[in-house]
């Protein structure tokens, strides 16, 4: 789901050049909706999956193998008749925040268009297409603030500061809040990490899985200390070892990532190709004034805006 919300903003951009006006919701609503078909499930939305509106990632047959998918996730989608509108249930479970890192890269590449609240805004209402509880938003909110302020080179305590400073004007922002202080205070403590680890949850809710990356990006020498934190815990350890991920990744870099790790990584080219457009897009000379005719053809094919 993190490749298909990447997937779904950069057809937010490509729509916007090309048609002058988008929807950046909307159009990563529709991208879901597409993951949702490689997880072999439906919706009453049709989605154009072999056409031209497919795009490239769809394209991708690895994807299509049911990955253990998220049951909240799937029951939003496939319910669903309005699919940019908040889900309609009552679920901060942590399967919104752990996909939002794109929505805080994306606005960075964009930063002389966007502000940090925008940016916040729209990790919520990201995160709020499959998780109805303020706080299975709010944190999605919070990750993609996190991510656009550390690519901008701040420190993760300020990061943090800034966050805690845009949650605090949402309501119903408090379980968001105290978990995020919570892990900067353990992180802190001398205590062991795994008696910290568990102080703070398990990761199956949002704000749980938040707060634990949170505290193992501020304790970790590196990386790889990092993720080891982040995976070895009796909980959700695999959507905390992402967030975790997502946060160590944008501070030290892809160089950081230990080579034994990204040897073996499936979908390796699928991911790098993205990353790659999720970077560069800014730069695509596209849109209706373009003369660029093989370039916009092929953006066009590969994201196409709708």
């Amino acid at each position: 789901m993190t490749l298909f919300t990447a997937e779904g903003l950069i057809r937010g951009y490509v729509r916007g050049c090309h048609k002058g006006i988008t929807t950046y919701t909307g159009m990563t609503a529709n991208a879901y909706q597409r993951w949702l078909y490689t997880q072999k499930e439906r919706s009453a939305k049709h989605i154009d999956i072999d056409g031209e509106g497919a795009g490239w990632l769809i394209q991708q047959q690895a994807l299509h193998h049911r990955r253990a998918p998220g049951n909240t996730c799937i029951s939003a989608l496939s319910t669903t008749k309005n699919t940019n509108k908040p889900a309609r249930n009552n679920s901060k479970g942590c399967g919104g925040v752990m996909r939002m890192a794109p929505a805080g890269l994306f606005h960075w590449r964009l930063k002389n268009y966007h502000s940090p609240q925008e940016t916040f805004q729209l990790g919520k209402e990201l995160a709020a297409l499959t998780h109805g509880h303020p706080t299975g938003a709010l944190t999605g909110g919070a990750l993609a603030i996190l991510i656009l302020a550390l690519a901008d080179g701040a420190t993760l305590p300020d990061a943090l500061s800034l966050a805690k400073t845009l949650l605090r004007q949402e309501s119903q922002h408090e379980d968001t809040l105290l978990a995020i202080q919570l892990a900067e205070e353990y992180s802190k403590a001398d205590i062991p990490h795994e008696v910290a680890i568990s102080k703070i949850g398990l990761g199956w809710i949002a704000e749980e899985a938040l707060a634990i990356s949170i505290y193992c990006a501020l304790v970790a020498r590196n990386f790889r200390q990092g993720i080891i934190l982040a995976v070895n815990h009796d909980g959700d350890s695999d959507s905390t070892g992402s967030i975790t991920g997502n946060l160590l990744g944008t501070i030290y870099g892809a160089n950081a990532i230990p080579h034994e790790w990204l040897e073996p990584l499936e979908l390796r080219n699928v991911i790098s190709e993205l990353t790659e457009d999720l970077y560069v897009f800014r730069s695509w000379d596209i849109g209706e004034y373009s003369s660029n005719h093989m370039l916009n053809r092929f953006i066009w094919q590969k994201y196409p805006g709708f």
